[in-house]
C-alpha cells in the first residue's frame, strides 16, 4: 500500500484522508547516527562525497523512493544507507537532528504535519490544491527546523476516487464532474470518517454535486473496499492515485478536474546542515523531474504484486531512465 498508510490527516481535518501511519517497524535509528553507510537496510556508492542515511516509513512506496533517492545519490558519489523508520513522528525529528540526511515526502501530508507542530493541531490550513503554494509554506515551515526542502515533481499520491470500468462507460464518466453531472446515486466504500470530512462526503456533494446516498465502512482503498465496488454494492470507493491493484478489481480513477484534494506531491526533503548542498538537490532533482504518478504505481504493482525488491525495482527504473550508469 502507499499514502494510505502514510498520513496523520485524520487528526487534522485539512489533510486527506488516508487513514494512519504505517504500522511497520524498521531498522532503528541509532544505526543511522554514524552515518557509515552499513547501517541501515542496504547501501551502495562509493562515499567519495561522504555518506548519506536516506529515511524511508514503512510502507512500499516510501521504502522504493528511498531506494530510487539512494541509488541516484550513489551514483553522483555518495555513500548511501536506507533505514526504515515506521512513521513520519519518528522520522521528522531524526531528520531535524541529522540522525536522518534524506527523506522521500509528500508536500501537502508535510505542510499539516509540520504546521501542526509548528502552530497546533487547530492551526488554519496552509496545504492546498496548489503545489506551488502548498511548496511555499511547507519550505517556511521547515526552514526554521533546518530542513531544507526541494523542488516537487509531477508524481503525486493523493486520494482518488474510483468506479468499475462499467459503471463509467454506462454513465460516460471521466471525471469527477461527469459523475456529479448524470445524476447517479453513489454509495462511497471509505472510512467512517469520510461522512465529515471535507476531500470525502461533503467535498463531493459540495464541490461536484455527487448524490452520496451513504458511507460502506470497510475503510480506504481496502480490498475489502475495492470488492464491495466491483460487486456493485457500493458505487465509488476512496483510494489513492498510485493505488497498483485497480485493474485487479476492474477498476478506474476519475480525474478530481475540480482539484478536491490537497496537492501531495512527491519531494525530496533533506538536513540542511548536513544534505544541502547544491550536488545531493542536482542529483535528486534529475529523478524527481523524470518520475511520472504511473511510475509509481507501475513500481508499486512490482513490489507488491511481482514481489521484487524494492532495491532491485529502483535500480531496473534507473537505469531504464539514464539516471544511473548500467
Amino acid at each position: 500500500m502507499s499514502k494510505i498508510l502514510r498520513t496523520t490527516g485524520l487528526a487534522l481535518g485539512t489533510l486527506a484522508l488516508a487513514g494512519t501511519l504505517a504500522a511497520c517497524g524498521g531498522d532503528s535509528l541509532e544505526k543511522s547516527k554514524d552515518k557509515s553507510g552499513s547501517g541501515g537496510s542496504s547501501s551502495t556508492g562509493g562515499g567519495k562525497k561522504g555518506s548519506l542515511v536516506i529515511g524511508a516509513a514503512g510502507f512500499t512506496e516510501s521504502a522504493v523512493l528511498a531506494e530510487l533517492y539512494a541509488q541516484v545519490l550513489a551514483d553522483a558519489g555518495y555513500s548511501t544507507s536506507v533505514t526504515t523508520v515506521k512513521n513520519r513522528e519518528l522520522y521528522e525529528p531524526a531528520l531535524e537532528k541529522g540522525e536522518i540526511d534524506v527523506v522521500p515526502e509528500y508536500a501537502a501530508t508535510l505542510t499539516e504535519f509540520l504546521n501542526a507542530k509548528a502552530n497546533g493541531a487547530n492551526a488554519k490550513p496552509l496545504a492546498s490544491s496548489d503545489v506551488a503554494a502548498t511548496v511555499g509554506e511547507l519550505t517556511k515551515l521547515a526552514g526554521p527546523r533546518g530542513l531544507k526542502v526541494l523542488p516537487a515533481g509531477e508524481a503525486v499520491d493523493q486520494n482518488a476516487f474510483a468506479v468499475t470500468k462499467e459503471f463509467a462507460a454506462k454513465n460516460n464518466l471521466k471525471t469527477l464532474s461527469d459523475l456529479g453531472t448524470s445524476k447517479a446515486k453513489v454509495k462511497v466504500a471509505a472510512g467512517d470518517e469520510c461522512k465529515i470530512r471535507p476531500f470525502c462526503a461533503p467535498g463531493l456533494s459540495s464541490k461536484y454535486g455527487i448524490d452520496v446516498t451513504g458511507i460502506d465502512p470497510k475503510g480506504v482503498g481496502t480490498p475489502q473496499a475495492k470488492q464491495a465496488v466491483k460487486d456493485g454494492v457500493d458505487q465509488l470507493v476512496l483510494t489513492t492515485t498510485t493505488d497498483a491493484t485497480l485493474d485487479t478489481y476492474g477498476l478506474v480513477l476519475l480525474q478530481d478536474d475540480k482539484k478536491l484534494q490537497n496537492a501531495d506531491n512527491v519531494l525530496p526533503v533533506v538536513n540542511a546542515k548536513d544534505a544541502g548542498g547544491q550536488e545531493i538537490a542536482d542529483a535528486l532533482g534529475k529523478l524527481t523531474k523524470a518520475l511520472t504518478t504511473a511510475d509509481l504505481v507501475d513500481l508499486n504493482r512490482k513490489v507488491d504484486a511481482e514481489r521484487a525488491k524494492p532495491a532491485d525495482v529502483a535500480k531496473a527504473y534507473l537505469q531504464s531512465k539514464g539516471l544511473i550508469k548500467k
